[in-house]
């Protein structure tokens, strides 16, 4: 099976810094030319209203409508808000008040004065609730995210960090036990050297998951599907007493990165042998369609129950095997990411011959 070497990525993808943009969020320059024009009109519609008595509630609503849709979008912070509310208030009811006792308006008109800046400060309040919600929700998801990325960060650095001494640790025992020792040591010694293939496997999908939800960009390559699917079968068959079918259709050249897609191939057969005997037959396949390829993995073991269904692609979740080792937990869950960070879905299901069935489907790209 194929191992894909490690790359350091860059760690500032996942800092504030680097996230975009919201879109609700004016830019500095933005907040300035919306003041300006706030301030333009409000005071354009001030003079409309001392330049015409008797409509002068026009201008006096288009002020206040204003006003209250340009801080829908642009919250000042609370002192400017309450000083533009007085000033704004204060002007309005001083011309309005001069209109009324003048005998140019009615007196009954006075109500506005009170009424359209309290409903000014309804909206103000609602507003200032609405951007300290979603302030505490970026907070929330800035501490998601770098929890995440903590975590992320562990897998990598331990995954990364056991992978010498384990090798190390298994050279010596392969070595010890080409020796003359007792065939008691010698059985313990293949134990041990099982173990630690495990523990290698382990740390190898640990990383391998990591980069992949740290959004490592993939090298897309003109890839033969049929070609690669052939190969990794032929690589397989070579070395696993199992019935091996390979089944694939003429297939074109498409897009994909072959390092992942084998590691991928190589979670689902895996999986296929710990479930099957040597008397039981594995099926692979790849069929072109217009839009995408699939990939398919059959075997005629016993298959995944219906209820255990949902649960396969779930990380370090297991299935016992019917004599055999138990996996890492992590080869399917890792064989997901990887269609998934090709845009495609993998999805596993009961195969004609009783067993398991894994479709890979992924789009073709150009």
């Amino acid at each position: 099976m194929s191992v894909i070497s490690y790359r350091q990525r860059d760690r500032s993808a996942g800092t504030p810094a680097a996230r975009q943009t919201r879109p609700w969020r004016l830019t500095t320059r933005g907040e300035q030319v919306v003041d300006g024009a706030l301030a333009a009109i409000i005071i354009a519609m001030l003079v409309l209203m001392v330049r015409m008595p008797g409509q002068e509630t026009i201008p006096y609503h288009i002020l206040f409508l204003s006003l209250t849709i340009v801080y829908g979008f642009r919250v000042w912070p609370l002192w400017p808000t309450v000083l533009v509310t007085l000033a704004v208030t204060g002007a309005t009811g001083w011309i309005l008040g001069s209109h009324a006792f003048s005998g140019i308006i009615d007196r009954a008109e006075l109500a506005e004065v009170p009424l359209m800046p309290a409903l000014f400060v309804a909206m103000v309040w609602h507003a200032r609730r609405r951007v300290a919600a979603l302030r505490q929700v970026e907070l929330m998801a800035d501490q998601r995210r770098a929890s995440l990325e903590r975590e992320r960060g562990f897998f990598r650095d331990t995954s990364h960090a056991l992978r010498t001494p384990l090798t190390i640790a298994r050279g010596h025992l392969e070595l010890a036990a080409t020796g003359p020792v007792p065939a008691v040591a010698s059985q313990r010694i293949g134990v041990a050297v099982h173990q630690l293939e495990r523990m290698s496997a382990l740390s190898d999908r640990l990383l391998a998951l990591a980069r992949l939800d740290a959004g490592e960009e993939l090298e897309m390559r003109r890839t033969d599907i049929g070609a690669l699917v052939s190969q990794i079968g032929r690589n397989w068959s070579a070395g696993t007493d199992r019935h091996w079918v390979v089944i694939c259709r003429p297939t074109r050249v498409v897009d994909c990165d072959p390092e992942w897609m084998e590691l991928a191939l190589d979670a689902l057969i895996e999986n296929a042998v710990h479930y099957t005997g040597p008397r039981d037959t594995i099926r692979l396949g790849c069929i072109a369609m217009p839009d995408r390829y699939m990939i398919t993995v059959d075997d005629s073991g016993p298959g995944i129950p219906a209820e255990q269904l949902p649960h396969v692609f779930e990380r370090f979740w297991h299935r016992r095997p019917p004599d055999g080792p138990m996996g890492s937990g992590l080869g399917l869950p890792m064989a997901k990411a990887v269609a998934e960070a090709h845009g495609g879905v993998l999805r596993a299901m009961t195969s004609l011959d009783g067993g398991a069935r894994f479709e890979l489907t992924v789009p073709t790209g150009r």
